[in-house]
């Protein structure tokens, strides 16, 4: 086991579809993509974002049914239309299993007919669950029964390897339980989180009464609901304080645990969730869940009933039908995200079909997208980039002769996965069948539920991936000291890949993904995991004081850019982001001077090689958001906001004050004694 056991013929008849697919908008992009997005209005040294991306900023507003636009999602957009290809064919195989999955996955997304007559009554099963609670242990258990169906509530449970011993495979408990993003938005005093958390308690209301709930106890219902999800909320950590993985870090013996606690009791939780007795577990935020027994104990039943209701309807009432898809995406889509309309159905479908089985899609997109050509490139660019962070470390004046040695060995043992996977898994026994649309998404959650429970006591996986080969995105795991590149993150939209040129290609994925990535070995958390993945300490006090010492400059320039209104970046929240974009930045930039291409100067589209690499590194964050985003961005996310992810770093990069003459004066210079130098 462990490949799908597609039909030769299903798979060539498919793969052929998408090649002519591929063929037929090969052209899509006229001229040079790299200068037709030029505002020449603006100049590079004040606001490079701006100079690079603003004709395409200006040209292509956000649609109404998105929360930021960028060339992300005009992949996405070339991706949606290859995958609706994939399910419009597969039920012309109905005897292959994999299509017959596929087939009765989308058309139960796409039936709607029964989405606009089916009630609530579909999920009786679990509603009868949550109306027989009687006490608050039965509380701590309907939380784990709901957890194989993928409703988070009360706490956050992720099976994953052990950070201090990455050979073994551990049950981690964190905090969550909430509605709305994190903590801040049910503290925070300022108008638009209050005008946010008003919205949200009518949401609550308005999606209790469509299951039944007449209306005036419907709203005296979801205020004790987010009071109790207030409690849940004063006792988690702020975004930053989730960064340090020491703090984050509580390994427990689950018996004397239980011993210390009325209700959370984890050997009542974990055969309540389908996951055997396990003598140990790791508590992320212990005193989280002190407050939650405390919690548990004080609050009357019949609330935390009304909690697991609406818990149970955020997290899958959507699938039930039309009305409550609609008033979710009234809350979570226009007034958290700015939203204006919906994709259409048949695009949401696909992105709950990309959760379920993505990567059983994922054999024909890389068949007919990336051919052996493209995986060569790419992986010898990420040789080339691990050749430059090697000179680097063994370059750096701050840093001990000792903790160099120690860094070089976790780079070089480094693993890199480019494109696909060598073994795809099996889909076989996911029961997804000619059914409720809501019930299929059950059925896929409670596999990769089961999928993660059966990897406890056995070997960790080290090739298994954690994203499609579709993805337009990649990783670095610091578990297994592993950079994931999908196939999707090296595309450019309406371009094939041998149209690239070595500049474009450097910038684009050589610095903004590959390098990015490898630093992220080396940021301030993934510096913390030694060569074989473990949570150790491998720096001298020394080295690791300097560190932190360059570091502060990062976040103190990155706390002082203001993106919207009074709202500033989080410096130190963003600090490995930011940490990782200019090291890559530094990488791609020192691998591309060894290239042909940069040697020879020649100018394209009346470019130098290097504004060039500059270039295709900023079309790699062509993206513009909504205002309504960007606020929850900056409360929310560990990463800065677009045009502060190419103005930021390039502040810091000489070659860029050399390819584009930047001068004191202009907007984006800062003194070189002031710039941040890490890598």
């Amino acid at each position: 086991m462990g490949r799908y056991n597609y039909s030769e013929k299903w798979l060539i008849a498919l793969t052929g579809i998408l090649l002519f697919y591929s063929c037929k908008n090969s052209d899509k992009t006229k001229g040079d993509i790299l200068a037709v997005h030029i505002d020449t209005s603006v100049r590079p040294q004040d606001d490079f974002f701006a100079y690079a991306n603003g004709k395409w900023l200006k040209q292509n507003p956000i649609p109404a049914a998105y929360k930021s636009w960028g060339i992300g999602y005009e992949v996405q957009e070339d991706l949606f239309d290859r995958l609706k290809k994939i399910n419009e064919a597969s039920t012309k195989h109905p005897d292959n299993p994999i299509s017959k999955k596929i087939a009765a996955f989308y058309s139960s997304g796409m039936d709607s007919a029964a989405l606009s007559g089916q009630s609530i009554a579909v999920l009786t099963p679990q509603w009868s669950m949550v109306d027989s609670i009687e006490t608050a242990a039965d509380v701590w258990r309907a939380s784990a029964a709901l957890k194989s169906i993928g409703v988070d509530a009360l706490c956050s449970i992720y099976i994953g390897q052990d950070d201090k011993n990455s050979g073994q495979i551990v049950v981690n408990a964190m905090q969550g339980g909430l509605g709305l993003p994190n903590r801040d938005y049910y503290i925070k005093t300022d108008k638009r989180t209050t005008d946010i958390r008003n919205a949200y308690i009518q949401h609550i209301a308005g999606m209790l009464q469509l299951a039944g709930t007449e209306k005036t106890t419907a709203q005296a219902i979801s205020n004790q609901v987010f009071e109790v999800e207030k409690k849940l909320a004063i006792a988690s950590r702020p975004l930053a304080d989730l960064r340090d993985p020491y703090k984050n870090y509580h390994k427990i013996a689950v018996h004397a645990s239980d011993m210390n606690f009325k209700t959370v009791k984890w050997a009542n939780w974990l055969p309540a969730a389908g996951i055997p007795a396990v003598d140990s577990m790791v508590i992320g935020q212990p005193e989280f869940f002190t407050a939650l027994d405390r919690a548990l104990s004080m609050t009357p039943v019949p609330v935390w009933k009304a909690y697991m209701r609406w818990q149970l309807l955020r997290s899958l009432g959507k699938y039930v039908n039309n009305d409550f898809e609609t008033a979710d995406f009234n809350f979570y889509g226009k007034v958290m995200g700015g939203l204006k309309a919906q994709k259409p159905r048949w695009k949401r479908v696909l992105e709950e079909e990309e959760d379920a089985m993505g990567e059983a899609l994922g054999q024909l997109f890389v068949r007919a997208y990336f051919p052996e050509k493209a995986k060569k490139r790419y992986t010898d660019l990420v040789e080339n980039i691990r050749t430059a962070l090697k000179n680097r470390i063994n370059q750096l004046s701050w840093m001990s002769a000792a903790t160099k040695l120690k860094a070089l060995d976790k780079l070089s043992k480094m693993h890199k996965k480019v494109g696909y996977p060598d073994k795809w898994k099996d889909f076989s026994d996911m029961a997804i069948i000619q059914q409720p649309y809501v019930k299929n998404v059950m059925a896929a959650r409670k596999w990769w539920h089961k999928y993660q429970v059966n990897k406890l006591g056995k070997p960790v996986d080290r090739e298994e991936w954690s994203m499609t080969p579709q993805t337009y995105n990649a990783y670095y795991n610091p578990a297994n000291n592993e950079i994931v590149l999908p196939a999707g993150i090296f595309t450019v939209p309406g371009m094939q890949d041998d149209q690239l040129d070595d500049a474009l290609v450097y910038g684009y994925a050589g610095a903004s993904t590959i390098g990015h990535e490898i630093t992220h070995g080396f940021d301030d958390q993934g510096r913390q995991y030694d060569d074989k993945g473990n949570l150790k300490d491998w720096w001298t006090p020394a080295d690791a004081a300097n560190f932190n010492k360059r570091a502060a400059v990062m976040i103190k320039q990155f706390d002082s850019y203001m993106p919207i209104d009074s709202m500033h970046i989080n410096g130190e929240a963003t600090l490995g982001e930011n940490i990782a974009d200019l090291g890559g930045v530094l990488l791609g930039w020192d691998a591309f001077k060894l290239t042909d291409a940069y040697k020879s100067g020649k100018k394209i589209g009346g470019f130098t090689p290097g504004q060039r690499f500059f270039m295709g590194y900023a079309l790699g964050w062509l993206y513009q958001i909504r205002p309504e985003t960007l606020a929850r961005q900056l409360l929310t996310d560990v990463h800065a906001p677009a045009k502060y992810r190419v103005n930021g770093p390039f502040s810091d990069v000489d070659a860029f004050y050399e390819a584009f003459n930047v001068k004191p004066g202009d907007k984006m210079y800062i003194a070189p004694e002031k710039r941040v130098h890490i890598w």
